[in-house]
């Protein structure tokens, strides 16, 4: 197996929760059903809220560098393509569908590794893509 691919992207949380706010719409655009499971999104306390903000900015980031690691020339994709998976704790797992997991099929990828963290303001994902690369 071979590295195919490696994307690395950042988002400044405040900025991305002020953008969610303003534009209601934009959640549903980005966000698919997976990315926003209830218990990562259900808001009762001001704590509650600025983790969901965390949360949502660290898997938009991580959307981004899988757009990265596979390239970055992907047409036809929908952010709905790119959903993040897993429970608080447990290591996060990329899910590709639609457009994004065609093109990842066609480059040769069988695997994705995913990192997030978010600390100081700041979301962070990094992606590695690995498979046989297709001539």
């Amino acid at each position: 197996m071979t590295v195919l691919g490696v994307g690395v992207d950042i988002v400044d949380i405040e900025r991305f929760t002020r953008a969610l706010e303003r534009t209601p719409a934009l959640r549903r655009r980005l966000f698919g059903p997976v990315d926003t499971q209830p218990q990562d999104l259900a808001a009762q306390d001001l704590a509650a809220q600025d983790l969901a903000g965390q949360s949502l900015a660290a898997r938009f980031a991580a959307k981004e560098a899988t757009l990265k690691a596979l390239g970055g020339n992907i047409s036809g994709f929908s952010w709905h393509d790119i959903q993040v998976t897993g429970e608080r704790g447990q290591q996060p797992k990329l899910v590709l569908s639609g457009g994004v997991a065609k093109h990842a099929a066609l480059s040769g990828v069988t695997s994705t590794h995913l990192s997030m963290s978010h600390d100081g303001g700041m979301a962070i994902a990094f992606v590695v893509v690995d498979g046989e690369p297709r001539s």
